[in-house]
């Protein structure tokens, strides 16, 4: 679990910072690409507690973003 969640925490920085390059940055756009509701997309990217899903949910934003996750 404690591997999921460091993943978890660099997918978050990784789509970070690919939404800001992209200048993806409106609550709307941002549920988009996240296939979530502006509110969830949200809550999913800067909630502090780990939840059961939010692993494959950020690796499915990362694959529509196209971004490349590197293995730890």
């Amino acid at each position: 679990m404690d591997a999921e969640r460091a993943k978890a925490l660099r997918l978050r920085m990784l789509l970070d910072q690919e939404m800001e390059a992209q200048g993806i940055r409106d609550p709307a756009e941002i549920g988009a690409v996240a296939g979530l509701s502006a509110m969830d997309a949200e809550r999913l990217l800067t909630r502090r507690q780990w939840r059961a899903g939010d692993l494959a949910l950020l690796e499915q934003m990362a694959a529509r973003l196209g971004v490349h996750v590197p293995e730890a």
